[in-house]
């Protein structure tokens, strides 16, 4: 009888074991989970007194030969600014963007793009998939910021900051042939 119970309990966790190795795993997400730090630097950096001023968190979506603004992402629409879940930006502390200061916090980060000037927008509501439940009423800060036409084509949507080393920085945003200048200072 004892062999045959231990004989039982090797089959189960051999089983049990066959399953566990027989599930897979999700493949690459086709709009991938990125970061952009300012100072750009400041995730490698490992110099005492270096400070992160901002992060974002963003999903990349591709092009891939399709007209992205004013198609697929529409003028004078809250567009989640990337793919998946909303972009989020976490200020470590207050920033002013365009002229008007916003706390240190977590938000958001959605835009209403139009083919010469973005609205850019720093929401309170955390945490969902989109822009789908977005809400006017828990906007914290919104600016107005430029475009640019550029000649060669951005293939995934990008994030990216650059800086004049005294206190002011502007925010990037490409896609296709736009990029989006965000003025800040700290």
């Amino acid at each position: 009888m004892k062999k045959v119970t231990v004989l039982l309990m090797i089959f189960c966790v051999m089983s049990i074991t066959e399953k566990v190795d027989a599930q897979s795993f999700k493949g690459l997400d086709k709009s991938p989970l990125d970061m952009a730090y300012f100072p750009n630097n400041f995730a490698h950096d490992r110099r005492e007194g270096v400070k992160a001023v901002m992060r974002v968190i963003y999903s990349r979506p591709q092009k891939k030969d399709r007209e992205v603004f004013g198609k697929m992402v529409r003028y004078g629409k809250v567009w989640r600014t990337g793919a998946n879940e909303a972009t989020e930006i976490k200020l470590y502390q207050e920033v002013t963007f365009a002229g008007k200061k916003l706390a240190a916090g977590t938000y958001a980060l959605f835009t209403i793009p139009n083919k010469d000037k973005w609205e850019i927008i720093f929401n309170k509501d955390l945490d969902y998939w989109g822009a789908y439940r977005y809400d006017q009423s828990k906007d914290a800060l919104r600016v107005s910021a430029s475009v640019d036409e550029v000649s060669k084509v951005i293939e995934a949507f990008s994030i990216s900051f650059s800086e004049d080393g005294e206190g002011k920085g502007i925010m990037k945003m490409g896609w296709d042939k736009k990029v989006v200048s965000v003025p800040f200072t700290y």
